[in-house]
């Protein structure tokens, strides 16, 4: 959530701060707030669509450092959009923020926004270290406090709703947990990091021992996401305030501490908000009472029990009941592990999602559009399959594989989810229609019934789905998902794919692949040290960022496509139950990486002479680029005009003439084979 102006208020007042020496505990981590902090305080590329290896070595570094203190970290994620809309409105306004922020990044200038895999990143890495999660239901700050308070552990996050809080332990944020410096006793009895935990006590001391229970007024008072209450303006112009702060310290500070100070002269609560209707209109009372009443209760502790499910992944916590009536069994579980993103739940229950902005061309159509078909087919599985089968029926002879319309005006309105997205640099809605596909055996299956069905049915389904052949399927399976993406963003994307743009993603996708060669344990044969030559001369050409100039938006926007057709493509493989593997997006893209081989390769130099001495690099580029079909590129070009018509097919060609030179090398069988002895799935 948030209050107004209080992080920056607390943090000018170190009085309100205890010194700490944090080790030997758990601690209760608000992942949201955390992936945002690692990414942004690390300086990584913001521009260029995420630096995703350079980010996993810092999520690394992190949980690392946890460990040698002996903290045990335990961390809680945020689900989906509350359903009772309280906080639409600030929603909505952050969505136009993020496009704003979007928008000034494209053009050179600064600002913060998280590129898109950078979730799934963190998420992938936290599974990896064996570091427990879990994903609430909708905002996670109140189960965060009731967690860290039946542990009495701290709880580390940069969210000044945490000072309201009653924590046991206390609130660490995290721009003063120190955990890149870590010191060791001169007694050796451990590691600690040092930081400073805020004190409520303390807090409530310098405001003539105000009432914790309080807090939560002055919070709402103050104003948070979820206030929106006009007529408490009448209070703040007839109150006096009383606030000892200099004229440096600004007009938002004073109105902080003049607030607490009044708020002091009061026993509790009830007096407080029967003394601010005073000063409000008779029949703006029961209203203004019932607002202030219900938004207090959002710094009180919640009732859902994280211990249990920390204790044994497989017994849930408390359901909200607008999920548990809409979502079977196994999709509850799965959201509550993480499996299942939020998006996937807002879908279910509000019918709603907002798409994430990324840095592109905004005076083209959103890089979402690349995606929308999978998120169609997604919307389909979730709401079709979520009514009786009779309504079912209906629905299959009034529906086509292109979505287009259901007979009855109000059955339609039930299959339609609103997105919103960028369009130019504002935030639009827009009613899109979720589209019914049948699986192979032309049975109907409901939500529930989805794990069900054959792994070969929900591979045809996810393949079709992404309009890619099966020949993927010969592929590593850990790269088989990456490349159906590939294959439909290639289909989909405009402006169009160009081969430099296929080249750059596939040498960005071998680089990640050689990393996990050159990281495993006992490599040392010849080939190895081949990759890692191979390697080093890819990470020389990264490092060259000076090199790069202004950024390209028309190519960041065909690569903001990928990520998206990617994104997309992971959560309908894990709505299917994950007919095929997972992908491991931890070192599979870097945005700046991806720009720099871009302009390398048109800059004339060719593709299988960065990977020049290492057969197994440049046999992977040539089975990756061999499952891209060139008909791809053909099909596109019908439409287009002859001048670019005649450049699709003379990239096609080169495409073509590429995929004979390496006909020559080895079959992909032999390759395979050595590249299975020598890779491994996991990341270093």
């Amino acid at each position: 959530m948030g209050i107004h102006g209080l992080m920056t208020y607390i943090g000018e007042n170190n009085i309100f701060f205890n010194n700490v020496k944090v080790q030997n505990t758990k601690i209760v981590i608000d992942g949201n707030n955390l992936f945002h902090r690692l990414y942004f305080d690390s300086g990584l590329d913001l521009e260029h669509g995420g630096e995703y290896d350079l980010f996993t070595d810092v999520i690394c570094k992190f949980f690392e450092a946890l460990s040698l203190c002996n903290i045990t970290p335990y961390v809680v994620f945020d689900g989906g959009c509350d359903c009772t809309d309280k906080k639409f409105e600030t929603i909505k306004q952050r969505a136009r923020e993020k496009i704003q922020k979007a928008h000034v990044i494209s053009r050179g200038g600064g600002g913060l926004l998280l590129p898109l895999l950078s979730p799934e990143v963190f998420k992938q890495v936290l599974v990896h270290l064996q570091v427990p999660f879990v994903q609430c239901h909708s905002e996670a700050d109140r189960d965060i406090v009731t967690l860290a308070n039946q542990w009495a552990c701290p709880v580390l996050t940069l969210d000044s709703d945490f000072c309201v809080f009653d924590l046991k332990a206390g609130y660490c944020p995290l721009n003063y947990f120190k955990w890149q410096n870590i010191i060791t006793h001169k007694d050796r009895t451990g590691s600690y990091i040092s930081a400073q935990c805020f004190s409520v006590e303390n807090f409530c001391n310098h405001f003539s021992h105000i009432n914790k229970a309080l807090l939560p007024l002055f919070a709402v008072l103050n104003g948070n996401d979820y206030v929106n209450l006009p007529s408490l303006e009448a209070f703040f112009t007839r109150v006096r305030f009383h606030a000892t702060t200099s004229v440096s310290t600004g007009r938002k500070n004073m109105r902080i501490q003049g607030l607490l100070n009044w708020l002091s002269r009061f026993t509790d609560p009830k007096e407080a908000i029967e003394n601010i209707l005073k000063y409000l209109k008779q029949n703006e009372h029961e209203e203004v009472r019932k607002v202030l009443c219900s938004l207090m209760d959002e710094y009180t502790q919640s009732e859902v029990d994280l211990t249990k499910f920390f204790q044994n992944k497989d017994v849930r916590p408390h359901i909200a009941t607008a999920l548990a009536s809409k979502a079977p069994e196994w999709v509850c579980l799965a959201l509550i592990k993480g499996e299942l993103a939020p998006f996937l739940s807002d879908c279910l229950i509000l019918k709603r999602v907002f798409l994430r902005p990324q840095v592109e061309n905004t005076g083209r159509p959103s890089s979402n559009s690349c995606s929308l078909h999978i998120r169609q087919v997604m919307y389909g599985l979730l709401l079709y399959t979520n009514e009786p089968c009779r309504d079912l029926a209906l629905d299959l002879a009034s529906s086509t594989w292109g979505g287009a319309g259901i007979d009855a005006e109000e059955h339609s309105k039930v299959h339609c989810v609103e997105e919103f997205d960028r369009y130019e640099q504002t935030l639009r809605k827009t009613s899109v229609q979720a589209v019914l596909k049948r699986f192979n055996s032309d049975e109907i299956y409901s939500l529930q019934r989805l794990p069900e069905i054959s792994t070969s049915d929900r591979i045809s389904f996810l393949l079709d789905t992404l309009r890619t052949k099966p020949d993927v399927l010969a592929l590593p399976a850990h790269l088989q998902l990456t490349l159906a993406v590939t294959c439909s963003w290639v289909a989909h994307a405009e402006p169009r794919v160009t081969l430099y743009h296929l080249q750059a993603l596939l040498l960005c996708i071998v680089t990640g692949e050689l990393h996990k060669i050159i990281h495993k344990p006992g490599n040392s044969s010849s080939e190895e040290r081949n990759v890692r030559m191979v390697y080093d001369r890819l990470s020389q050409l990264r490092q060259r960022k000076q090199q790069m100039g202004n950024l390209d938006i028309d190519v960041a926007h065909v690569f903001s496509q990928w990520q998206s057709c990617l994104l997309m493509g992971i959560y309908l493989n894990r709505l299917l139950c994950c007919p095929l593997p997972v992908p491991d997006i931890t070192r599979l893209y870097s945005g700046s990486f991806v720009h720099r081989l871009y302009q390398e390769l048109k800059s004339m130099v060719a593709a299988k002479d960065l990977l020049k001495g290492s057969l197994i690099a440049s046999e992977l580029l040539h089975t990756l680029t061999a499952a891209i079909p060139a008909d791809l590129f053909q099909k596109k070009s019908k439409s287009k005009s002859h001048n670019k018509l005649k450049e699709k097919q003379t990239a096609n060609s080169t495409m073509s003439s590429m995929s004979k030179d390496n006909q020559r090398l080895p079959t992909w069988h032999d390759a395979n084979n050595r590249f299975a002895a020598l890779s491994t799935e996991d990341f270093g």
